[in-house]
Protein backbone atom coordinates (compact mmCIF):
# COMPACT_ATOMS: atom_id res chain seq x y z
CA UNK A 1 0.00 0.00 0.00
CA UNK A 2 1.52 3.67 -1.36
CA UNK A 3 0.74 6.26 1.28
CA UNK A 4 1.42 10.23 0.35
CA UNK A 5 1.89 12.77 3.03
CA UNK A 6 1.70 16.32 1.94
CA UNK A 7 2.19 19.05 3.78
CA UNK A 8 3.61 22.68 3.90
CA UNK A 9 0.03 23.95 2.67
CA UNK A 10 -1.36 27.43 4.62
CA UNK A 11 -2.37 30.89 4.29
CA UNK A 12 0.02 33.63 2.63
CA UNK A 13 0.22 37.10 2.03
CA UNK A 14 1.03 37.85 -1.55
CA UNK A 15 4.41 37.99 -2.55
CA UNK A 16 5.09 35.89 0.18
CA UNK A 17 6.54 32.11 0.32
CA UNK A 18 5.49 28.47 1.63
CA UNK A 19 7.40 25.56 1.16
CA UNK A 20 5.16 22.28 -0.10
CA UNK A 21 6.67 18.70 0.90
CA UNK A 22 5.69 15.24 -0.19
CA UNK A 23 6.75 12.02 1.60
CA UNK A 24 5.88 8.45 0.00
CA UNK A 25 6.08 5.49 1.64
CA UNK A 26 4.97 2.10 1.11
CA UNK A 27 5.27 -0.57 -1.32
CA UNK A 28 7.22 1.27 -3.64
CA UNK A 29 10.25 -0.68 -5.47
CA UNK A 30 11.19 2.35 -8.10
CA UNK A 31 9.90 6.35 -8.17
CA UNK A 32 10.03 7.19 -11.50
CA UNK A 33 8.85 10.65 -11.74
CA UNK A 34 7.57 12.99 -8.60
CA UNK A 35 5.22 15.79 -9.29
CA UNK A 36 2.99 18.68 -8.58
CA UNK A 37 -0.36 19.66 -9.82
CA UNK A 38 -2.95 22.45 -8.93
CA UNK A 39 -6.38 23.00 -8.66
CA UNK A 40 -8.03 26.37 -8.50
CA UNK A 41 -11.43 26.96 -7.13
CA UNK A 42 -13.78 26.74 -10.40
CA UNK A 43 -10.41 25.32 -12.43
CA UNK A 44 -9.68 22.18 -13.66
CA UNK A 45 -6.58 20.21 -12.45
CA UNK A 46 -3.14 21.14 -13.95
CA UNK A 47 0.34 20.59 -13.35
CA UNK A 48 2.60 22.49 -11.65
CA UNK A 49 6.26 21.05 -11.73
CA UNK A 50 7.74 17.38 -11.80
CA UNK A 51 11.01 16.53 -11.38
CA UNK A 52 12.08 13.04 -12.81
CA UNK A 53 14.68 10.28 -11.35
CA UNK A 54 17.24 11.87 -12.94
CA UNK A 55 16.90 15.49 -11.93
CA UNK A 56 15.00 16.65 -14.87
CA UNK A 57 12.20 18.97 -14.57
CA UNK A 58 9.27 20.39 -16.19
CA UNK A 59 7.28 23.38 -14.94
CA UNK A 60 3.87 25.17 -16.09
CA UNK A 61 4.52 28.34 -17.81
CA UNK A 62 2.38 30.04 -14.80
CA UNK A 63 5.08 29.09 -12.11
CA UNK A 64 8.54 29.09 -13.83
CA UNK A 65 10.87 31.18 -11.92
CA UNK A 66 8.96 31.09 -9.05
CA UNK A 67 8.51 27.61 -7.84
CA UNK A 68 11.15 24.96 -8.04
CA UNK A 69 11.12 21.63 -7.58
CA UNK A 70 13.07 19.13 -5.85
CA UNK A 71 13.25 15.55 -4.55
CA UNK A 72 15.64 13.56 -2.53
CA UNK A 73 15.68 10.26 -3.26
CA UNK A 74 16.81 8.90 0.16
CA UNK A 75 13.65 10.25 1.98
CA UNK A 76 10.82 9.50 -1.26
CA UNK A 77 10.09 13.06 -0.69
CA UNK A 78 9.46 16.10 -2.65
CA UNK A 79 9.14 19.29 -2.54
CA UNK A 80 8.10 22.32 -3.59
CA UNK A 81 8.75 26.08 -2.31
CA UNK A 82 6.71 28.58 -3.36
CA UNK A 83 7.93 32.09 -3.81
CA UNK A 84 6.06 35.60 -4.63
CA UNK A 85 2.93 34.06 -4.16
CA UNK A 86 0.07 35.65 -5.97
CA UNK A 87 -3.92 35.53 -5.45
CA UNK A 88 -3.82 33.50 -8.17
CA UNK A 89 -2.14 30.66 -6.75
CA UNK A 90 -4.41 30.41 -4.49
CA UNK A 91 -5.53 26.36 -5.21
CA UNK A 92 -5.78 22.98 -3.74
CA UNK A 93 -1.68 21.50 -4.48
CA UNK A 94 -1.46 17.89 -5.19
CA UNK A 95 1.16 15.50 -5.29
CA UNK A 96 2.17 12.54 -7.32
CA UNK A 97 3.98 10.30 -7.81
CA UNK A 98 4.93 7.39 -10.43
CA UNK A 99 6.45 4.44 -9.76
CA UNK A 100 7.20 1.04 -9.98
CA UNK A 101 6.00 -1.74 -7.48
CA UNK A 102 8.76 -4.28 -8.38
CA UNK A 103 11.78 -5.37 -10.00
CA UNK A 104 10.12 -8.11 -12.13
CA UNK A 105 7.60 -5.77 -14.06
CA UNK A 106 8.77 -2.46 -14.58
CA UNK A 107 4.77 -1.03 -15.50
CA UNK A 108 4.21 2.01 -13.55
CA UNK A 109 1.31 3.44 -11.69
CA UNK A 110 0.24 6.63 -10.47
CA UNK A 111 -0.49 7.91 -7.34
CA UNK A 112 -1.85 10.72 -5.30
CA UNK A 113 -2.14 12.76 -2.82
CA UNK A 114 -5.41 13.85 -0.61
CA UNK A 115 -4.30 17.50 -1.31
CA UNK A 116 -2.82 20.69 0.64
CA UNK A 117 -4.97 24.04 0.44
CA UNK A 118 -2.78 26.89 -0.53
CA UNK A 119 -4.50 30.37 0.50
CA UNK A 120 -3.15 33.67 -0.84
CA UNK A 121 -4.87 36.85 0.29
CA UNK A 122 -3.92 40.10 1.97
Amino acid sequence: QVQLVESGGGLAQPGGSLRLSCAASGSIFSIVTMGWYRQAPGKQRELVATILSGGSTTYSDSVQGRFTISRDNTKNTVYLPLNALKPHDTAVSYCKIRATASNYYPATHDYWGQGAPVTVSS
